[in-house]
């Protein structure tokens, strides 16, 4: 692949041999034009922007040659998009479109007539941006919100700034909210300025186009890298970037344990209104804005662009909080920050109540989104990882913006009224409502041990499958990997965790914290069986099975109360014992001594902790062998012996003795501790016993 040399700012990913096996289907290399336009986050972040290419159709029912607009729907990402993502639209018929507008008062009621235009009946969702795509003339077309343009489009003094870099080379349109106004905004700017290559729209972004796909890329990339040559070229030139540093940062390790500590607290705050899921980053250009001068000034004006304010809210917060605070006492930063939360929430309730309007929406959570820690780097909030960490992107984003506008000019943000003319805009309301219900463990953090492999596999597995994010915890890194490969980006992640260290325990959930903000659910489940007769019986195994089973469960146990109390939400602890823990099996006094102090301890840290609204119970397997890691090595050989039967018989053997003559499972344990994370939220210091039935086992 042959880069052309004047692109020293974006990056040029165009494929010729990818293009050519591609050729002769525009829609096809529509795609892949806009895939790779959104691998680069400068260019257009998640969700952001969208693009279009136009083709001849035979219309299915006159027969008839017509031009279809393929332009990426509603609520899509360009870098993931897929033919299922895009709508395709009758051209023509689009601008009969203007027949029927109204004028701007009326806008939003062309979003609806657009699915009258549709060609290709399983289109997706036509977006409010659709028209203008289809009000201009060519065959290629990109709208992104590249950083450097934004900076152009956001910066004083925007329309002279865009003359200064492109000449006459490009046009230029005012603020203006998104809708079929706007399209016909592009479509005079181009009437009056037909020689244009493209159009800045103020505060918003800009259009780029091309007779086929390739050359408008390549379009699209000259003009974001003759404005980002611009920015550079004035960066420091009348005053250090963004007024240079005030506050210096930690150290890199010292700014994660920080971040790791306190998050908790933050996301409790965040949570006031529903629970939020977080995510923290201390990228080089997040800590440069965040530790400069600039950030009192900056900070409060808020975003520009409307896909970033939608992600970021209004403004961030700015922590009031030295970066070396002592995060002892967490109850104490709890307090330290509890005013600037509630006045955050105050100013938000004031922006609602001065700019609603009379069918406006109620109001939203009032909580900031973006939280700004200097010296130590920026959290984001939001109902899942995935979002919280997209918010961050766009809030990166923003920064870029901010950074290049006042590099060049001085910055601008939306008005107080425009952004909540688009926060709050009923097209918005409506594709909220149509958002699928949350999952039941949504919104939720589960940290399990023993999760690579066997039971802890299981039980990860169904909690991440009911909607929680899961920090998967094991001794053994090679199980992690195998099974982290299961999981989404934003699902899961894992650490190596030795539930008989203390400080690895610490680090386990300190990774935690950091990943998603805090932690819900903990479930012990890390094990190992011994079976032995008494004087066959090593104090080796005793203390192993001592360390593993009932010290790493009082680690786990006093590590989560802590983080659970900081965040002040309440949380479920479930550990995995065993029925051997209530019946006396041959050849197990270890091992069942062990699971009944498991079993022991639920029951007191229930009775300690109910007051936190933390809930506390034991699952108590019997006989899980498929699937097991327990039953792969000497243990299965050990049963097998006590009960004189071979290893290949215990599956069976171990149904037949239950009184329903079921095989458990894995799987089965899994869906206990969902019973309890989920469903029994009243239940607490409770076991459950996932046996089939053993009468011996009965805890009445």
């Amino acid at each position: 692949m042959t880069v052309p040399a004047a692109f020293n700012h974006v990056k040029y990913l165009w494929d010729e041999q990818k293009a050519a096996e591609l050729a002769g289907d525009e829609i096809a290399l529509f795609l892949y034009r806009s895939n790779i336009l959104g691998a680069d986050l400068r260019i257009t972040n998640y969700g952001g922007g969208n693009t279009s290419c136009k083709t001849i159709e035979r219309d299915p029912l006159t027969g008839a040659a017509v031009e279809v607009l393929w332009v990426k729907g509603s609520g899509g990402d360009i870098g993931t998009l897929t033919r299922r993502g895009i709508a395709g639209l009758y051209v023509e018929k689009l601008h009969q479109l203007k027949s029927r507008y109204r004028g701007i008062e009326w806008e939003d009621e062309i979003v609806e007539l657009q699915r009258h235009c549709l060609f290709d009946l399983d289109s997706a969702a036509p977006s409010i941006d659709t028209p203008l795509h289809g009000l201009l003339p060519f065959r290629h077309i990109d709208h992104l919100h590249p950083d450097a343009v934004i900076a152009v489009a956001a910066a004083k003094d925007s329309r002279a700034i865009t003359r200064d870099i492109w000449g006459d080379t490009m046009g230029w349109v005012p603020w203006q909210r998104p809708g079929f106004d706007l399209a016909l905004q592009l479509e005079k700017c181009l009437q009056e300025n037909p020689d244009i290559r493209g159009i800045v729209l103020g505060g918003h972004g800009l259009f780029t186009w091309g007779d086929t796909s390739h050359a408008c890329y390549t379009n699209s990339l000259e003009v974001i890298e003759m404005a980002s040559a611009h920015i550079e070229r004035n960066l420091g030139k009348k005053r250090p970037v963004l007024g240079g540093s005030k506050v210096e940062s930690l150290q890199a390790a010292t700014r994660q344990s920080q971040a790791a500590r306190i998050a908790p607290v933050l996301r409790g705050l965040c949570s006031s209104h529903r629970r939020m899921i977080g995510h923290f980053t201390d990228d080089e250009r997040v800590l440069e804005f965040i530790n400069s001068h600039d950030l009192e000034q900056l900070a409060p004006l808020g975003t520009s662009c409307p896909d970033h304010f939608l992600r970021t809210k209004i403004q961030p917060l700015v922590l009031p909080i030295a970066p070396d605070a002592d995060t002892s006492d967490l109850r104490a930063i709890q307090s330290a920050l509890s005013p600037a939360f509630e006045g955050y929430r105050r100013e938000y309730a004031a922006y609602y109540e001065a700019c609603k309007r009379p069918d406006s929406p109620a109001m939203r959570d009032p909580n900031p989104v973006v939280l700004l820690y200097p010296g130590v780097g920026m959290f984001t909030f939001a109902k899942d990882k995935q979002t919280a960490r997209v918010s961050s992107e766009f809030y990166l984003n923003a920064i870029n913006v901010m950074r290049g506008a006042e590099a060049i000019s001085g910055y601008t943000a939306l008005p107080r009224q425009e952004a909540f003319n688009i926060e709050y805009w009923l097209l918005e309301e409506a594709k909220l409502q149509r958002m699928p219900k949350e999952k039941p463990l949504s919104r939720r953090v589960a940290l399990v041990t023993g999760a690579g492999g066997g039971i802890g596999m299981a039980i990860a597995d169904k909690l991440a499958a009911e909607g929680a994010n899961v920090m998967l915890a094991d001794i053994v890194e090679e199980r992690l990997i195998e099974a982290a490969k299961s999981y989404s980006r934003d699902a899961a992640a894992y650490t190596v965790c030795d539930v008989t260290n203390a400080e690895s325990v610490q680090q386990a959930f300190a990774r935690t914290c950091l990943m998603f903000g805090g932690v819900d659910i903990v479930v012990h489940s890390a094990g190992l069986a011994i079976s032995k007769p008494l004087l066959d019986t090593t104090l080796d195994d005793w203390n192993l099975l001592q360390d593993v089973l009932v010290k790493g469960q009082f680690l786990l146990d006093k590590n989560a109360v802590a983080i659970m109390r900081a965040q002040g939400l309440g949380g479920d602890i479930v550990h995995i014992a065993s029925k051997n823990g209530l019946v006396a099996g041959p050849n197990n006094i270890a091992y069942g001594a062990a699971k009944a102090a498991q079993q022991h301890i639920t029951r007191l840290l229930a009775a300690e902790v109910a007051q936190d609204k933390i809930r506390v119970n034991t699952v108590n397997p019997d006989g899980v062998i498929i699937g097991s890691k327990i039953w792969e090595g000497a243990w299965a050989e050990g049963r097998a012996k006590a009960y004189g039967i071979s290893v290949e018989e215990l599956p069976q053997y171990y149904a037949q003795r239950n009184l329903m003559h079921e095989i458990i499972r894995p799987e089965d344990i899994a869906n206990a501790v969902f019973a309890f994370v989920a469903l029994l939220d009243k239940s607490t210091g409770n076991m459950l016993n996932v046996d089939g039935g053993m009468a011996a086992a009965f805890v009445r």
